[in-house]
């Protein structure tokens, strides 16, 4: 399979050029910028791709692509400081630029570049696009010609068609440069020559024939949270090894209204999968009495279901391995803590090894996907697509949607109120327009008039966000009517609650979840 190779100088945007790549139907994977010269050669590249990154060219120690990048003789596209290092290492000249651009921004195509021709937001070769530096090329190496400019950066984009080597200085991986993706289409499908090969029904014919080769006749157990990622791990893995799965679902008190139900009668009664439902309710609240900081109850959440996996793996004597969600922007995100190339964004629970007390080996069908990727196999596989395109939820739950201590009487609130507010999102058609919606129960009282009674009851927030990438998000303007009726719904079928307010911040300055 052709694939695409991408060197990462830490861009926060590097993981929407492998996603963007992928869209286009066109395999592609991040490794550091001081990947060797033998494992680039072992990856074997149609085609290479230079990030951007906070760095200057003329910094000390400053990165730079391994030489062998621009003698392998295959096309290569240099984005924003990827273009100055291969203009650099080229021998071309970067500068301070005295006008810095960052956010949107014009540039005019000129020439007739493989890269840029017949793509245009207005007539004459005019483009929209997103620029984020303060240094710029001032000088072309030998063999490169313009390819776009504008008044501030006279250089913003350069070939050299003949070696093909590319260039630009905005991104055209993220949605505000408008033709970004036919851009980067351009480069991998005419440029690099990658046919359309990426696709979930390829992809799943090599899983499953990868799994069965690695597993071999071996048992092995999956921790299935009932959330997306190990949903669809569940699935594959189904498909490949059949009755050698089994999966431990816990119910820990702090999962969605009937979810427990909903997944044994999913994986179990459809799909036919050994399900061993664990009831751990009690012992997860009871541990999570009086404890009220958010990053402990984390803890004590995430240590209580290993101590719980764990006593029902050792029923498993047969088990050899453990199967986990892990997905590709896990392994990315923690990649900082092993490598020290990255800056660490986020460890992960499920990136880093097991517990030496299992003794199982780590299975990560999922580990080459990208969320979205994930979802598309999910559906694939046949899961419901309701299931696979339901919104992210917190690996402990409910826990933290419970601001402070957690009681089983706030957690049956909560889940009942819950429900009701993503069941009018789902009749309005707000859920599929918004990317993460749900109820935060807020340990304090107010008071109420029902009838002609006096109440003094709990209050409850409504949370909902747009985003495409999760770093940032918006809170979702949600119609008012569609407001009041769930505010309705909540205070009049949720015996306990009297007031709901709806939360307005956005990320940053706030998180998307409370706590």
């Amino acid at each position: 399979m052709e694939k695409i190779l991408i060197l990462d100088f830490g861009s926060q945007y590097t993981q929407l050029i492998a996603r963007r790549v992928r869209e286009a139907q066109v395999y592609s994977e991040l490794h550091p910028w001081d990947m060797t010269e033998a494992e680039i050669r072992a990856f074997n590249p149609s085609g290479i791709v230079l990030s951007g990154g906070p760095n200057s060219v003329y910094e000390d120690e400053t990165p730079k692509a391994p030489d062998c990048v621009f003698e392998l003789g295959i096309p290569v596209l240099g984005i924003c400081y990827g273009m100055q290092t291969m203009a650099a290492q080229l021998g071309g000249a970067v500068e301070t630029g005295h006008v810095r651009e960052f956010g949107y921004a014009e540039i005019q195509s000129c020439g007739d570049s493989p890269l840029l021709r017949g793509i245009e937001d207005k007539e004459g070769g005019v483009l929209d696009v997103w620029m984020s530096h303060g240094d710029k090329v001032s000088g072309l190496p030998e063999g490169f010609h313009v390819i776009c400019s504008n008044e501030s950066t006279p250089i913003a984009g350069m070939a050299d068609e003949n070696r093909h080597f590319y260039a630009l200085q905005f991104h055209p991986e993220v949605t505000h440069t408008h033709q970004g993706k036919a851009m980067l289409s351009r480069f991998v499908h005419d440029i690099c020559g990658c046919a359309r090969e990426w696709t979930m029904p390829h992809y799943i014919d090599e899983a499953v024939a990868h799994i069965r080769e690695q597993v071999g006749d071996e048992e092995v157990i999956l921790g299935l949270s009932g959330g997306v990622d190990s949903s669809v791990a569940a699935a594959l893995l189904q498909r490949a090894i059949g009755a050698q799965l089994t999966c431990i679902f816990v119910d820990n008190g702090l999962l969605r209204l009937n979810e427990a139900e909903q997944v044994m009668e999913m994986f179990a009664g459809n799909l036919g999968v050994k399900v061993d439902h664990v009831d751990a309710s009690e012992k997860f609240l009871s541990e999570l009495a009086g404890v009220s900081d958010p990053e402990a109850k984390r803890k004590i959440i995430g240590r209580e279901f290993v101590h719980v996996f764990q006593d029902e793996a050792e029923r498993m004597p047969n088990a050899k391995w453990l199967a986990q969600g892990t997905i590709y922007p896990d392994v990315i995100e923690s990649a900082g803590s092993k490598t020290k190339k990255a800056h660490t964004i986020k460890s992960h629970h499920n990136v880093g090894g097991l517990p030496d007390t299992l003794h199982l080996k780590l299975l990560e069908p999922l580990r080459d996907l990208f969320k979205d990727e994930v979802r598309e196999l999910g559906v694939a596989l046949g899961l419901p697509r309701e299931m696979v395109y339901r919104h992210p939820f917190p690996g402990p739950g409910l826990g933290v949607r419970i601001l402070g201590e957690v009681k089983k009487e706030y957690a049956d609130l909560l889940r009942r109120a819950d429900a009701i507010f993503i069941d009018e999102l789902r009749a309005s058609g707000w859920y599929d327009k918004t990317s993460q919606a749900f109820v935060v129960f807020l340990p304090v009282k107010s008071v109420g008039v029902m009838g002609d009674g006096r109440t003094y009851e709990w209050v409850v927030a409504l949370r909902a966000v747009e985003t495409q990438d999760f770093m940032t998000a918006h809170w979702a303007e949600l119609p008012h009517a569609l407001l009041a009726k769930v505010s309705n719904r909540i205070i009049n079928e949720v015996r306990g609650i009297n007031r709901v307010v709806y939360d307005v911040s956005g990320k940053p300055p706030a998180t998307i979840e409370w706590e």
